[in-house]
């Protein structure tokens, strides 16, 4: 009989990201990069949808003890992930209509889509 280890933290939250790149693929949005990384933060998941630059937050949660994954997105994160945009648009010299999504994954596997899940000022 043979048992599987049990996967780290790291291969859950990929496994996550790939499964959100996939929804949001199928959704029609197309794939822009991944991990984009900063001194400030790192982004997901950066996907075109239409002419508007998505970029994506992804929360697994494997408990909803502290709200679940969509409630961890406190304001200090919100501001992590525009200064990530921010950086992302300068090197890549863009200008795009953006917003932020958020992809959350519950303790059961279910995925929840958030569009426009917060409004960054600036």
């Amino acid at each position: 009989m043979s048992q599987t280890a049990p996967q780290s933290r790291k291969q859950r939250g990929d496994g996550g990201e790939q499964r959100a790149r996939a929804f949001l693929e199928g959704q029609g949005l197309s794939h822009v990069a991944s991990n984009v990384r900063s001194k400030r933060g790192e982004i997901d998941l950066v996907m075109q949808d239409d002419k508007t630059l998505v970029f994506v937050e992804v929360r697994l949660r494997t408990s909803e003890r502290f709200g679940g994954a969509a409630a961890s997105i406190d304001h200090r994160k919100q501001t992590r992930l525009a200064a990530a945009a921010a950086y992302f648009l300068q090197r890549q010299r863009r200008q795009a209509a953006c917003r932020f999504d958020v992809v959350a994954i519950d303790a059961t596997g279910s995925l929840n889509w958030i569009r426009d899940a917060f409004v960054v000022s600036p």
